[in-house]
């Protein structure tokens, strides 16, 4: 009987060290996960609609990326240009910034209102949803600030 006590207290010990374990490996995957989230442009995720409303609200433009899944430069542009920190200091500030697949969900319609000939096709559209300047193809992190910046110079007011 007293082995099987020792074996049963030995079993509680490890399944609670365990327990704690993976609880505190969990909290710690949460907190990099975070930090990874928000380093880089700030994406909202968002209806059409809603995005409008808040670019109005905000009196602001709307950065959108019109990206597919299967596109080389629209991940080498999510992975080497949207996390920076130049960048998202920028965009972060001024824009309103969203992104869409435009080969699944809203952005399928989106696809019909706002024409694309490449991916990734970048957007600077008022709060009206009219285009303010259009770029398509691999952007550097300098070259998509300059842009940045011009729109920003032609069109302070987004309304």
């Amino acid at each position: 009987m007293k082995g099987l006590k020792k074996l049963s207290f030995l079993i509680a010990i490890l399944t609670l060290t365990f327990a704690t374990t993976i609880a505190a490996t969990k909290a710690d995957g949460d907190k990099k996960e975070i930090k990874a989230e928000e380093k880089g442009i700030q994406f909202t995720e968002a209806k059409w609609a809603e995005i409008l409303k808040k670019a109005k609200a905000e009196n602001k433009i709307i950065f959108f990326d019109a990206y597919t899944t299967w596109c080389g430069p629209c991940k080498m542009m999510q992975k080497n240009v949207f996390t920076r920190d130049d960048v998202a200091a920028v965009f972060n500030k001024d824009f309103i910034n969203v992104k869409y697949d435009m080969e699944s969900g809203e952005g399928l319609k989106l696809a019909g209102k706002y024409p694309l000939e490449a991916y990734p096709t970048l957007f600077f559209i008022d709060a009206k949803g009219k285009v303010v300047k259009q770029v398509i193809g691999y952007q550097t992190p300098e070259k998509l600030i300059d842009l940045a910046k011009s729109v920003q110079k032609k069109s302070p007011k987004a309304i």
